[in-house]
Parts: C-alpha cells; sequence; structure tokens
C-alpha cells in the first residue's frame, strides 16, 4: 500500500512540475475523493449488511432449538 501512495506521489509530483497536467492532477484529486468517500461508505454499509445477517442467523438459531 505504501509502494502504491509513494507511486501516486511521485507520479503527482511530476504532474505538477508540468503545466499541461494541471487539469489532470484536478480530475486525480476528485477521484481520490470519491474513492475515499466510497471506502467511507462501504464500511458503514458492511457493517449494517453484517448486523443484519447476524440477527437473522439468530433467529434461525432459535426457530431450530
Amino acid at each position: 500500500m505504501k509502494l502504491k501512495m509513494w507511486e501516486l506521489y511521485i507520479g503527482i509530483q511530476s504532474l505538477i512540475q508540468d503545466e499541461e497536467g494541471q487539469d489532470l492532477i484536478e480530475y486525480a484529486l476528485v477521484v481520490a475523493l470519491v474513492a475515499l468517500a466510497a471506502t467511507a461508505g462501504m464500511q458503514s454499509l458492511a457493517s449494517g449488511i453484517n448486523n443484519a445477517f447476524g440477527s437473522v442467523a439468530n433467529k434461525l438459531a432459535s426457530y431450530s432449538s
């Protein structure tokens, strides 16, 4: 993970020096922000799904006893 972040950092640094890459940097930052938001959303969604399956499993276990 650190290697990927370092490669991204180096890529962004090389684009900063090139004036033609300014639009690309802006798009990359937007994509990174969307990815961060999606990751945060998926974590809360995953815990909700886990709780739902746990509830169903408990109810099934109580019916089979």
